[in-house]
């Protein structure tokens, strides 16, 4: 699958604390969270920000096209990629940023619930699937699992 004319190639990730990529992050998951999928503004923002690490990607030419976030226990979530940059290999950059920083900081695994038709991505990432389908603001995720190798 080749990128939409409209996007351009990726500069690169940054892994940096939320103070510094809010705004930018913020705005990808406000139109992929709520506008696109419908989830209630509510549940997107949660106290758990501000103690993550956020990885963040722009294009070259300095757009912020995908993020995704680092929990203190392991746990990756938020992951949104703006429609216009699906398919062009930035989320897979950005799990690949998040998952350095996890091994740069000793953890053993990571876990997150994924979108079930966002499953075959995080496969592709080394990410096992366990337990059962359930339904998270309406919609269906799996919980996935890496052992980290150090």
């Amino acid at each position: 699958m080749t990128a939409p004319e409209s996007v351009r190639p990726l500069a690169g990730v940054e892994v940096a604390r939320w103070d510094a990529v809010r705004e930018e992050a913020r705005a990808i998951r406000y139109d992929v969270f709520v506008t696109e999928q419908g989830v209630p503004v509510e549940l997107e923002w949660d106290e758990w920000d501000d103690q993550c690490w956020h990885a963040l990607a722009h294009d070259t030419a300095g757009r912020a096209v995908a993020t995704g976030r680092l929990l203190p226990d392991g746990h990756i979530g938020r992951m949104a990629v703006r429609k216009e940059a699906r398919g062009t290999g930035v989320g897979a950059r950005v799990l690949d940023a998040l998952i350095d920083k996890a091994q740069s900081l000793g953890y053993p695994e990571l876990i997150l619930n994924a979108q079930t038709h966002a499953m075959p991505f995080y496969v592709r990432a080394g990410f096992t699937a366990e337990g059962e389908e359930f339904e998270e603001a309406g919609i269906p995720h799996r919980t996935m699992r890496r052992v980290l190798t150090r």
